[in-house]
């Protein structure tokens, strides 16, 4: 079935408002850009029929498309806005980016399959994304020199907070992090760089894929 782009939009807005508006999803910024980005055009064409349920979706690699919750979520729990620079490491399919490119001044991603990255670079520069910048690479030390972040964004559980991304936050910026096992137990966290150290808050359970 050929689905058009009305239908897609009529699609988008019915995920936006009954299922992420009514799960705790309320800030603006957040809801617009959700709006805002066709997600289908982040998604195999085999998958694009799915692309407005609430759920995450395979793109290749053993890797996925997050379910748009979880993006309104981590994007929600980041604190932004227009003069927000965010680091993201996982770029995947870009989706995520292009959330954080309609909100932040600027957004940098990180993303170790070579294939996503180019892909992710491709779809972002047909949609008109400017202030997104990709590189492919190893995201565990960050991007050190566009430091310090506002927010810094991973899409994969690790198991151990790295030292090398708390250390390029600002004062006040955020790590929202998925930590735990691959099979196990995973956590999503909120952590807060202060004065005086960091202060982490539990947001939910989730599920991604392994940091690789």
């Amino acid at each position: 079935m050929e689905y058009s782009e009305g239908i897609f939009k009529a699609l988008r807005e019915q995920l936006v408002f009954d299922e992420l508006q009514s799960q705790g999803i309320n800030n603006q910024n957040v809801l617009e850009a959700m709006l805002k980005v066709p997600r289908h055009e982040f998604i195999p064409e085999q998958e694009k029929h799915l692309a407005y349920v609430n759920r995450a979706l395979p793109i290749g690699y053993s890797q996925t498309i997050s379910q748009p919750f979880i993006v309104a979520t981590m994007t929600q729990a980041a604190n932004l806005d227009k003069d927000s620079k965010v680091l993201e490491i996982g770029t995947g399919s870009g989706y995520q980016a292009a959330i954080l490119g309609n909100i932040c001044k600027e957004v940098y991603s990180i993303e170790v399959v070579e294939p996503l990255a180019k892909q992710a670079t491709k779809v972002l520069k047909k949609l008109g994304y400017n202030n997104i910048h990709i590189r492919i690479g190893d995201g565990y030390d960050g991007w050190k020199e566009n430091a310090p972040f506002d927010a810094i964004i991973v899409t994969a559980v690790i198991a151990k907070v790295p030292e090398s991304l708390l250390s390029q936050l600002k004062i006040g910026g955020k790590l929202i992090i998925p930590v735990g096992e691959e099979y196990g137990d995973q956590e999503l966290l909120a952590i807060t760089k202060t004065n005086k150290g960091y202060e982490t808050t539990y947001l939910m359970p989730v599920k991604f894929v392994p940091f690789i």
